[in-house]
């Protein structure tokens, strides 16, 4: 008789969750982006949500969570209830820092769910309005006879401009004076005031500056010229292949968040990525969204794993590491 009752008490739970996830999402949305407001990824997570609101039929919410390069932000979405309502919107800085970060309060590989990729935004490498090099060839030499002086922001360890900086220094041999922010806004501000020399941002955040001609461009780091950009050259035409990066954004979930309920916020990015305001606001950025096959819970853990050891050795050779 007992074990009839407890078959029976665990069918009903297994029944009401069954139901709960099918009804999902029964209530508001709150999508964690683990940086500043009115950054690149800030901006990015504010058009899908506001597209897969729509299609989910309930508000998503936006909440910057900043601080320690993302990883706050992460770790309070890892330790969310597991039931759709937490999620978080995270770009290149989730592999990089499992090397990074010497202690993280979330196991990277092991505390989210998947549930797709949502864009790769490509990297410019900007200047300061009055800077002297005219081309990347010259900036690369100019930064190697100042490397003393020569000033390189980024808003911060873990972000995609402190990334970028330490591939750019990488590639041309040359270790430059870092100036990390808090925030990609102060970096830009002072970079835009001629405080600081030089920075490599996404183009979410530099093209209407470049545009403007407000800073200085030098190259994208993308394989092809930006549609946006179409007079900056790649650096592999501005003769530094080594500096090929993009930086791509990945919407999560806590561990032990039900199949169902994953797999319908995938379907729910899938026609977010194809909502016409998002492809042409994301073209007017610089960017694109990923394709259905990449906005899927396979291809971004796939993305995550072969990115952690991609980045590894290149923070492990820069020495930069953040407790």
């Amino acid at each position: 008789m007992r074990k009839f009752a407890a078959a029976l008490a665990a069918a009903a739970t297994l029944y009401s969750f069954a139901a709960g996830a099918q009804a999902y999402p029964e209530r508001t949305i709150t999508v964690v982006v683990p940086f500043s407001a009115g950054g690149p990824t800030d901006t990015v997570t504010r058009l899908v949500a506001e597209a897969m609101s729509k299609d989910l039929g309930q508000q998503i919410i936006v909440e910057n969570v900043g601080g320690a390069g993302g990883t706050l932000g992460a770790g309070r979405v890892a330790q969310a209830d597991p039931d759709g309502y937490s999620l978080l919107l995270h770009h290149i800085g989730m592999a990089t820092s499992a090397t990074l970060y010497r202690k993280l309060a979330y196991d990277t590989l092991n505390s989210f769910e998947y549930v797709g990729l949502v864009t790769e935004v490509p990297m410019t490498i900007v200047g300061r309005k009055d800077l002297e090099p005219t081309d990347l060839k010259g900036l690369v030499d100019y930064a190697k006879a100042n490397k003393d002086t020569v000033t390189v922001a980024n808003a911060g360890i873990g972000a995609a401009s402190h990334l970028c900086g330490m591939l750019f220094m990488s590639a041309i041999g040359t270790p430059l004076v870092t100036v990390p922010y808090k925030g990609t806004g102060p970096a830009m501000t002072d970079l835009l005031g001629g405080q600081v020399d030089i920075m490599c941002d996404q183009s979410t955040n530099t093209t209407k500056q470049i545009q403007g001609g407000t800073i200085k461009a030098y190259a994208v780091t993308s394989a092809e010229r930006l549609d946006v950009l179409p007079d900056v050259p790649t650096t592999t035409e501005a003769g530094l292949p080594e500096v090929q990066v993009g930086i791509w954004h990945g919407l999560y979930a806590p561990k032990g968040t039900p199949a169902e309920v994953t797999e319908r916020l995938s379907k729910s990015l899938q026609v977010a990525l194809k909502d016409p305001n998002v492809v042409a606001r994301f073209a007017e950025l610089g960017t694109k969204p990923s394709s259905e096959a990449d906005a899927t819970p396979a291809a971004l853990k796939a993305r995550l794993e072969g990115e952690i050891a991609r980045w590894k050795p290149i923070i492990e050779a820069a020495g930069q590491y953040a407790d």
